[in-house]
């Protein structure tokens, strides 16, 4: 176990070290800052000396140690733009993100799990086909092209919803069910095949060879066996609702993370912009792990395989 745990630990920290070359790799291809910052009437001399302050004048690679080494001491840098701790914005915008993703996961079990279980109930009838119907329609729709069709029908034709911006609960409701859409549909048809698969075991025939009620052969015989990779799923699913709301966030208003990184994008924002790729990219990859060690703990076969 502890050799699998070690080899799971080891290449979590190896992946975290290519997102951070790629991160600054990339956002030093985008082009430098200079321009951004200073005024049209900036001198050569006005350029060069932000150049030095801000240390874009060493060579990529110096920069690069640098940037690791200040990484590893727990120091992100400051904003370019504000000259603020990016630690400051990061905190200021991650709550909001966090929140959205529990609203939204929140309403993707609360969908996807009885629709999923009902629909396997009722294989076959019009219940199931309009299910299945729903989790396509999930599954293939773009998500900003939901988003846009939301606030124009909830927030402009009827008026009864805000479009945009963050403020009390009616401001979550359409931003929540955007992002959470696609992930009810996926919830609903793993629920569906987990149950199907339950409900032709033997030990549900022999359930209901003992004359138990069919509510309790499928509440606490079917459905119980049935969550365990649902859970799992739905775990993952959370993780990666704090790295890909970027899209929901930019089309609401919604002054999460993904929407600092994107407005850091367009202004060359190089700290902000590796900060927040990392700390989302740190959730995934914990996430990971944790999942990796639930399954070896649950199925050993996994952990000898793996380690």
């Amino acid at each position: 176990m502890w050799r699998f745990l070690a080899g799971r630990i080891l290449q979590t920290l190896l992946s975290m070290l290519v997102v951070i070359s790629i991160v600054f790799a990339l956002t030093r291809l985008s082009g430098s800052p200079i321009p951004l910052l200073l005024d049209v009437n900036a001198t050569e001399r006005d350029q060069e000396i932000l150049t030095r302050h801000l240390g874009l004048d060493k060579p990529l690679l110096v920069q690069y140690g640098i940037y690791v080494r200040n990484l590893a001491s727990g120091d992100f840098g400051n904003s370019v733009l504000t000259r603020r701790p990016v630690t400051e914005h990061i905190w200021e915008r991650l709550p909001a993100t966090v929140e959205l993703g529990f609203v939204a996961m929140f309403l993707s079990v609360l969908i996807g799990i009885p629709l999923g279980m009902y629909s396997a109930v009722r294989r076959g009838g019009i219940a199931d086909s309009a299910a299945r119907v729903f989790a396509v329609l999930g599954q293939s729709m773009p998500t900003f092209w939901l988003g846009l069709m939301l606030i124009l029908f909830f927030g402009v034709v009827l008026g009864v919803l805000p479009a945009g911006g963050r403020g009390d609960i009616r401001h979550l409701i359409l931003p929540a069910f955007t992002l959470g859409y696609f992930t009810s549909a996926a919830i609903l048809r793993l629920t569906r095949s987990s149950m199907l698969e339950v409900l032709g075991s033997d030990y549900i025939k022999f359930a209901r060879l003992k004359g138990l009620h069919e509510q309790v052969v499928l509440w606490k015989h079917g459905l119980k066996n049935a969550l365990l990779p649902v859970v799992t799923f739905a775990v993952m699913l959370f993780v990666q609702f704090l790295g890909g709301a970027v899209v929901t966030e930019t089309v609401f208003a919604w002054p999460g993370l993904g929407r600092l990184i994107l407005e850091s994008i367009t202004t060359r924002d190089y700290p902000i912009v590796q900060a927040g790729v990392l700390v989302l990219s740190s959730l995934y990859l914990t996430g990971n792990l944790l999942v990796d060690i639930l399954y070896s703990y649950l199925n050993p076969r996994i952990r000898h395989a793996g380690g």
